[in-house]
């Protein structure tokens, strides 16, 4: 079965609606940075340490708010960091739930086609670099798409409204140069 984008945007703003009336909520990009503090603990075991009053880092990024996030990368067994591993788990069995990824058809959108050709190491490759792009800015602005724009504006922040505004501000004229001929 194929969900239609309003059905899926509906069902999309029920998960959300659901999230912040129950949890908290939704944002994923900290959770990099915690799976990044919990790799970089294993190599350097000095790198999140307890205190009396809970955890603390040498690292100043996740000592900062009282070491919310060295105490999260601890114990990463929370919230945030289970619901960013679900979203992985729910795509690999929405796509097992609709026979797979087929082998035999293109992978690549037509749009990509259009303009790049048969090429999907450089999509790969491209779509690496833009994810990376994102996570960065993501980090910079203090959080993501999803906690900014979705569950800011969902709870009628202004700068949920703003933020949304200048993504789309910028994503149109990228997207227009990046893919100037229709797939």
């Amino acid at each position: 079965m194929v969900l239609n984008w309003k059905t899926g945007g509906v069902l999309l703003g029920l998960v959300f609606f659901a999230a912040v009336l129950l949890v908290k909520p939704i944002g994923v990009s900290t959770q990099f940075v915690i799976l990044d503090a919990i790799i970089g603990n294993v190599v350097n075991p000095d790198l999140i340490t307890q205190t009396e009053t809970g955890y603390t880092s040498s690292n100043a990024y996740l000592a900062k708010s009282d070491g919310k996030y060295a105490g999260n990368a601890a114990n990463p067994l929370n919230y945030s960091f289970v619901f960013v591993l679900a979203m992985a788990l729910g795509a690999f069995l929405s796509a097992m739930a609709r026979g797979g990824v087929p082998r035999d058809e293109r992978r690549l959108p037509a749009i990509w086609y259009a303009n790049y050709g048969d090429t999907p190491w450089k999509r790969y490759a491209m779509a690496f670099v833009g994810g990376f792009i994102v996570l960065y800015g993501a980090r910079l602005a203090g959080g993501c798409t999803s906690g900014h724009m979705m569950s800011g504006m969902m709870q009628t922040a202004v700068s949920g409204y703003i933020f949304a505004a200048g993504a789309f501000a910028a994503a149109v004229p990228v997207a227009m140069m990046l893919y100037p001929k229709e797939g």
